[in-house]
């Protein structure tokens, strides 16, 4: 039996407040950044494999969703062990216990999915038997008026589990170092028990990663918008701020032809691209570790500390 804490509602929100914390994750931020820039670099190299017609576009594509899904969750477990205010391990250890764990995520996404096709067949069952040919002109529509409501409640329910406790919980349960049978019901138990308090706290988290990501976004828009002008004026660099300013939107070097950059000016250019991507990768990282410890947060809220520790699972 899954055991839920009594905890007060307004202690589990002052965690989720506390995700911002997690901006000095040095090691979590690091192995972020690199897995944007390794799965970038591999689909992009994928991109031109495939315009070419080269054999190597699936396996590169293969690569980046590989380095996707394990870096990110090397990058989980460094969070959680943060979040759970346990000795943080190194990133080595962190990859290595993401390659070995990080297949329950998937195996208990797999079972969660086989429940939902179970209640999407039965309420297709239902829905035939209300058919005029098979259930006749009398109980045919009563069925169909009792299916209504089930249906609408049913659905609507489980598009909301799906969406507030499978998809952000799922991975900090592994991360935490839960088997996946284990994992698989204490998601069941957080949506029978607290759907409604795993919702709000999971929109808190939501506000929360938007007020940083706008946060972020405003200080690179305002210092890039700045250091564009003074290049112009102190570098001399003869083209528009805006594409000086292309890198902090994740355009590449291969808007330079495009863009009619001046022969004389082009090695700046470049060099203001790389070096907005680099911002741009941060910009985008820093929100999101800000909502991966949040989530870490709801999920240790919400289930008692002894239930997020079994390993006798696969």
């Amino acid at each position: 039996m899954i055991r839920m804490p009594a905890r007060n509602p307004l202690d589990a929100l002052s965690l989720v407040l506390a995700s911002v914390d997690a901006l000095r994750n040095l090691r979590a931020l690091y192995v972020l950044l690199a897995t944007f820039a390794i799965a970038g670099l591999l689909t992009a190299m994928a991109e031109a494999s495939l315009i070419k017609g080269g054999v190597w576009g699936p396996v590169e594509a293969g690569a980046a969703l590989f380095a996707a899904f394990y870096g990110g969750n090397a990058a989980g477990i460094l969070v959680m062990d943060e979040a759970r205010g346990v000795a943080e391990r190194e990133i080595g250890d962190a990859l290595r216990a993401s390659l070995l764990t990080a297949h329950r995520l998937l195996l208990a996404l797999l079972l969660v999915g086989a429940a939902y096709a179970l209640f999407g067949a039965a309420l297709l069952g239902l829905l035939w038997l209300c058919r005029t040919a098979v259930s006749g002109p009398v109980l045919g529509p009563m069925l169909f008026g009792l299916a209504v409501p089930i249906g609408v409640v049913g659905v609507g329910l489980a598009v909301l589990a799906m969406l507030a406790v499978v998809v952000p919980l799922a991975a900090p349960g592994v991360w935490a170092g839960t088997g996946v049978l284990t994992l698989v019901r204490q998601l069941a138990a957080l949506v029978r028990q607290r759907l409604l308090t795993v919702a709000l706290l999971m929109a808190a988290v939501t506000l929360l990663t938007a007020g940083v990501g706008a946060i972020v976004t405003f200080v690179v828009m305002a210092g890039g918008r700045i250091v564009a002008e003074l290049g112009i004026a102190v570098v001399d660099v003869d083209v528009p701020a805006q594409q000086l300013m292309a890198g902090l939107f994740g355009y590449g070097l291969r808007t330079l032809g495009a863009a009619g950059a001046p022969q004389g000016s082009s090695g700046h250019v470049a060099a203001a691209l790389v070096g907005g991507g680099v911002v741009f990768a941060l910009a985008l990282v820093l929100p999101g570790l800000v909502y991966l410890r949040g989530t870490c947060s709801v999920y240790l809220a919400l289930l008692d500390p002894r239930e997020t520790s079994d390993t006798s699972q696969p």
